[in-house]
């Protein structure tokens, strides 16, 4: 193995123009993994943190671009350099005719004036910046950008309060804005049902089980994953409730987040007592007793909190397909386990449903770890090391600065994938693929050359390794879930319906004893 690093001095490109190059890199023949990132303290603790890292990256200044690479074949080093230098000159396809490249926020909103939405995504150092410009302009903000300190989102929020713009970010990945989906989103009717969401994944498992029931999205705004903070208070969270009170199109209004911090949890739900609209309240690790208190409408589950919400829109539960838990298939997957096999090991590029699927394992289970744990006893001391039970939002921080989102590039999970398959202890590995906007084009087909090798791997151990995957879209979708779907069943994997199924399933798998 050999690891090189190229350093190119004061060269800045924006991060959703790394993203794409790292992604094109990482197809370059002989390349094992590649990364290409600003030389931010940040992105060299990730190239670090995988191994690659050396003297010349950590000498790197924050306005250096780092280009390193991994490879089995040193012979090949200087020519994937040559062939990474191309990406960079690759001059882009010249816009349609008739399509203008507008050069700044102000040149935009100048010269279309009927525009009302700015989205944003450059390096974190600048993102602040450009939002507040875009407040100033009286543009409602998507700030897909992360690492912006909790001071500036704090700043931007209250501005945008003040003028009663909405400020949805920074770390913001999705949205449904008037029926178009924003950065990563999912193809869904249009229908009556609005959400506020602190979570992007776990927005799109809603809206894509609302969809599937027959009901469709009004608005579904984003926060940003911080915005239920102490320090944010649920600004965003607050506005965007109150805005889709004054929607008229809004008849059942849905809030997700992951664990909101207790004082903002209260305050989102005397919010929620004063709606004059049903409300349906997916915190996961929520009060119940605290939502029903404030007429809220509880639920532990996503599709339980899809399921609700659409009855509520006028749904008669006994004519919904629910697909409840299917009882025989954990009895033969059981039955398939040797006693050595005793750990599930999920592998998410969705934050949200590595959430979902870790809460239901927690239920059961006492030894569960994660790098997304918010109880210290159980965060992972090395998040390249599984303990015992383990799930993994790839999609995390630690993960993707100076990194494509792992829905965009699926490289670093794939490395981690046939590690974890080869682990005899491994009973269970589940995984989401997320289809929509703004992912992978084909996320099932760049993962199956690695579900083949380790099942054929295993079975010539001796052992049942079981794989458990989670297609996440509709059929209205740019990728075919049913193709993407088809693929997974034909390498041997077994299909769930919905976040809340894989990880009752992938729980149950290596559970002894009779299922509930």
């Amino acid at each position: 193995m050999t690891i090189q690093a190229k350093i190119k001095k004061n060269t800045y490109f924006d991060s959703v123009s790394l993203m794409s190059l790292s992604t094109r890199a990482n197809l370059i023949e002989d390349v094992k993994q590649a990364m290409i990132g600003m030389g931010t303290d940040m992105n060299k603790e990730v190239i670090r943190n995988v191994g690659m890292g050396s003297k010349e990256i950590e000498a790197a200044g924050t306005g250096d671009l780092m280009i390193t690479i991994e490879t089995d074949n040193p012979d090949a080093v200087d020519t994937i350099f040559e062939e990474i230098d191309l990406l960079f000159t690759t001059k882009v396809k010249k816009p349609q005719k008739g399509a203008t490249v507008y050069k700044s926020i102000n040149q935009a909103s100048q010269e279309i004036e009927e525009s009302n939405v700015a989205i944003i995504s450059v390096n974190g150092s600048f993102a602040a910046r450009e939002a507040q410009e875009a407040l100033d302009k009286d543009l409602h903000v998507m700030l897909f950008s992360d690492n912006v300190s909790i001071e500036e989102e704090l700043a931007l929020k209250k501005s945008a309060h003040e003028k009663g713009l909405l400020m949805m970010g920074p770390d913001c990945g999705t949205a449904i804005i008037n029926n178009i989906g924003l950065c990563f989103a999912n193809k869904v009717r249009k229908g009556t049902i609005g959400i506020v969401a602190a979570s992007g994944t776990g927005a799109q498992e809603l809206s894509v089980r609302i969809h599937e029931f027959g009901y469709g999205i009004s608005q579904l705004i984003g926060t940003g994953g911080r915005d239920l903070s102490e320090a944010i208070g649920g600004i965003m969270m607050l506005d965007g409730l109150a805005a889709l009170e004054e929607d008229e199109e809004t008849k059942v209004i849905m809030l997700i987040s992951k664990p909101p911090a207790k004082s903002v949890e209260i305050k989102v739900l005397e919010a929620v007592k004063n709606s004059k609209k049903p409300v349906v309240v997916y915190f996961l690790g929520g009060d119940e007793e605290a939502v029903t208190k404030a007429g809220g409408h509880y639920a532990k589950r996503s599709k339980e909190a899809a399921i609700k919400a659409v009855i509520l829109a006028g749904a008669k539960e006994e004519e919904l397909d629910t697909h409840p838990l299917n009882i025989p298939l954990v009895e033969e997957v059981r039955a398939k386990l040797s006693d050595e096999q005793k750990y599930i090991r999920g592998l998410f590029c969705g934050g949200t449903l590595c959430d979902e699927a870790m809460y239901a394992a927690m239920e059961k289970l006492d030894n569960v770890y994660s790098n997304i744990q918010t109880n210290p006893e159980f965060k992972l001391v090395d998040n390249n090391k599984s303990q015992e039970h383990t799930f993994i939002d790839f999609g995390s921080d630690e993960f993707t600065s100076g990194k494509p989102h792992p829905m965009i590039d699926p490289s670093t999970r794939i490395d981690r994938f046939l590690k974890e398959a080869a682990d005899p202890e491994v009973a269970v590995i589940a995984m989401d693929f997320v289809l929509g906007y703004g992912s992978h084009e084909d996320p099932v087909g760049v993962m199956l050359p690695a579900i083949k090798e380790a099942k054929e791997q295993a079975e010539k151990d001796g052992r049942h390794l079981e794989i458990l995957g989670y297609v996440l879209g509709t059929e209205l979708d740019v990728q075919d879930i049913q193709e993407q779907t088809q693929k997974l069943m034909d390498a041997g994997v077994t299909i769930s319906s919905s976040s809340q199924n894989t990880g009752l399933l992938a729980r149950e798998f290596v559970l002894k004893g009779d299922s509930k």
